[in-house]
């Protein structure tokens, strides 16, 4: 869980590297609530109770759209912790291939030691160990 705070802490912070868990982490944390709101909102639809369906399909687009900047965030920041640019989150913008070669990027250990974009997180930064 302090891994997934820790991105809403730095939430507009695209300077500096993060490791991969705290970017699978947060990314798994928003797959779950995303889910839970969805099917919600398609649970209260199915019961006839149209209304607290609205509201929970309204809070699954507002949870997105807040969870946005974090999420940019921390990829840029995930990016920066292999040795790229920020700039190769545009790569996501093109049809599959782009989506698999930045999955593949997340997914692959960081550069050891500093490097341009700051110290290396596993040697500096470790949030409590709480759930």
């Amino acid at each position: 869980m302090s891994w997934y705070l820790r991105v809403w802490q730095r939430y507009a912070e695209f300077t500096g590297r993060s490791r991969r868990i705290e970017f699978w982490t947060f990314t798994l944390y928003n797959i779950a609530i995303f889910a839970v709101l969805y099917l919600a909102s398609v649970g209260f639809a199915l019961v006839k109770q149209p209304e607290m369906g609205a509201f929970m399909y309204f809070a699954y687009f507002a949870y997105a759209l807040a969870a946005l900047v974090p999420y940019i965030a921390c990829t840029v920041r995930r990016l920066h912790d292999i040795g790229r640019s920020g700039w190769w989150i545009l790569i996501s913008l093109v049809p599959l291939a782009g989506a698999i070669v930045l999955l593949v990027m997340m997914a692959i250990n960081g550069t050891r030691g500093p490097n341009q974009y700051g110290p290396d997180p596993k040697l500096t930064s470790q949030p409590a160990t709480s759930s």
